[in-house]
């Protein structure tokens, strides 16, 4: 078996291991919450808004954010570290929240193979769409509040749970900003690559990998201050090319191996790096076939297929395929440099992770 074989077999056992661990914890943090959230006795609608928080939290995926806060504290230490179980329910929450809003903003009827919140509570009032509409709301709000709690009520020291909640709260206000300019990167013709940069970088990079790996390195008793321009650097190629990716996906994946159909980008009307790539090498002809296609509800799966056809024939899967492993080599070189600060295996695990997620999708 080869060294990178070996390297990826011990990083999907070690993501599984994080999963399973952190199933139980998440569990175990919503069975004790009805009794913790402060509300009157009389109130069914807050252990309702409880119960849709939970079961859309549960639902989760690899939990690659837990991942990245342990690693990142075990690039300082092996040994047993107070207050990462806190932070891995604060980054998880935040999600939670992130989702909920997404699915307002996107009119999603699912998410993570079951109902959107949106939709359970539209599904609870049908005569009374604006109750639904805020109480989605209202249960976002609460998953960010909780998260920010969940880290006041720490066992770490005082000192790390402020630094803690800090960090988060800046995650937080990344995140919020990157959904307006991701809402405002749609009304542009042409985008470009730079504002998708930031979209990635403020949507998912900041609270999906620089908070965790900040978080975890709070944990184990590392200030991530003096290191933040490298961290920063390697979160945001990490996210550009996860966001390509994902992009690059939605139009040339398979929808079998997915799990879901493909062209929900362009039929949303997102102008995303695969949508950028295509306009930019089409021709006029074909740039008008996209743009038709654009924003079209009920656009065909011919005339997906004919759009895909063209990212063919123009270049622009090539580009993509190519830009998002550039983007990953970038982070991988970055990541690279920790050696002789931190730990080895750790290391290796921040090396690899971006070229393991390009090589998911190609």
């Amino acid at each position: 078996m080869t060294d990178t074989a070996v390297l990826t077999q011990q990083i999907r056992a070690r993501l599984v291991g994080y999963e399973h661990r952190f199933a139980a914890l998440f569990e175990e943090y919503f069975q004790g919450l009805s009794g913790a959230v402060d509300a009157p006795s009389f109130s069914r609608f807050t252990p309702e808004c409880l119960g849709l928080l939970r079961d859309l939290s549960l639902r989760g995926g690899k939990r690659m954010r837990v991942a990245l806060l342990f690693e990142a504290a075990r690039l300082v230490t092996d040994e047993p570290v107070e207050g990462l179980d806190a932070a891995a329910l604060s980054i998880e929450l935040l999600q939670t929240h992130a989702l909920v809003h997404d699915d307002i903003i996107d009119d999603s009827p699912t998410r993570r193979g079951g109902p959107s919140t949106y939709y359970a509570y539209r599904e609870k009032f049908p005569r009374n769409p604006q109750a639904a509409l805020g109480l989605t709301l209202l249960a976002g709000d609460l998953a960010l509040a909780l998260s920010l709690q969940v880290l006041l009520n720490s066992e770490a020291s005082l000192a790390v749970r402020q630094a803690m909640v800090e960090v988060q709260t800046r995650a937080a206000s990344a995140t919020f900003v990157g959904q307006i300019i991701d809402m405002e990167r749609d009304f542009a013709t042409s985008p470009g690559e730079e504002v998708l940069h930031h979209v990635a970088e403020y949507k998912s990079a900041r609270y999906s990998v620089l908070a965790p790996m900040q978080l975890g390195l709070l944990a184990a008793g590392e200030q991530p201050a003096p290191f933040e321009p490298e961290l920063r650097r390697y979160a945001r190629l990490v996210g550009i090319s996860a966001q390509m990716r994902d992009d690059y996906l939605d139009l040339f994946g398979d929808a079998e191996t997915m799990g879901k159909p493909t062209g929900t980008d362009i039929r949303d009307g997102r102008r995303n790096y695969t949508v950028d790539a295509i306009l930019a090498a089409a021709t006029d002809s074909e740039r008008a076939l996209v743009e038709s296609a654009l924003g079209n509800g009920v656009c065909t799966p011919q005339t997906i297929a004919a759009v895909r056809e063209i990212g063919h024939s123009c270049g622009a899967e090539r580009k993509l395929r190519a830009d998002m492993r550039r983007y990953a080599d970038l982070a991988a070189a970055e990541a690279a440099g920790w050696r002789s600060r931190w730990r080895e295996e750790a290391v290796a695990f921040f090396e690899y992770l971006p070229l393991w997620g390009v090589e998911r999708a190609l």
